[in-house]
């Protein structure tokens, strides 16, 4: 037998080999990329954990659903007041991390972050088609490890809100799935509800 025979199968990718160390991103370097050109301004990518990850063209049933879901949190956020919504803008949640969520509320006003992200949010929502797998596992430790307190995903294929909530190492220690029939509570504003049927498509 040769000796390549006995070896185990190569990784399919650099990335899946432990024994290679890859560089990770940080928000600085990335943010100098895109200041140098090398990343070009306006490109779908996001720093998660260090990663660059391209963000997938969105389909209308994902645009449709972001609109829905920023429209009922903006009329939510004007009555309870003390923070606004933010949408496809990055936060500044890690030294290696700048996801862009579709949807996020943050403390105070637009103007306190003329010159910096925010660093911290009260409600994540991502709209999740072709993105489920990655919502679910990469985002959803991203957002547990940070404190975020709750974490929406509008899961499209499957018609139904799955909401995260006690964030804990890198997981949530409550899970709930809503469907059209039902509504949802969000954290920040408990008197308040939103009918899972408005954000679908």
């Amino acid at each position: 037998m040769s000796v390549s025979a006995a070896l185990e199968p190569p990784p399919a990718s650099v990335a899946e080999d432990p024994a290679i160390a890859l560089h990770r991103w940080t928000r600085e370097e990335f943010f100098q990329m895109v200041e140098k050109g090398l990343i070009e301004e306006g490109a779908r990518v996001e720093l998660l954990s260090g990663n660059i990850v391209d963000m997938p063209v969105q389909s209308p049933s994902h645009s449709y659903a972001c609109e829905a879901v920023e429209a009922r949190l903006r009329g939510i956020v004007e009555r309870s007041g003390g923070c606004y919504v933010r949408s496809q803008r990055p936060l500044a949640l890690e030294e290696h991390s700048s996801p862009e969520p579709d949807v996020a509320v943050v403390a105070g006003g637009f103007q306190d972050y003329r010159t910096s992200d925010p660093t911290a949010a009260k409600l994540i929502v991502e709209v999740s088609d072709a993105t489920l797998r990655k919502d679910r596992t990469v985002k959803l430790r991203l957002y547990a490890r940070c404190g975020i307190p709750e974490y929406w995903i509008v899961n499209l294929p499957d018609a139904q809100l799955e909401i995260y909530r006690q964030p804990s190492g890198d997981a949530y220690a409550a899970e709930q799935v809503l469907r059209a029939g039902d509504s949802a509570s969000p954290l920040f504003a408990p008197g308040e509800s939103v009918a899972v049927a408005d954000l679908l498509p």
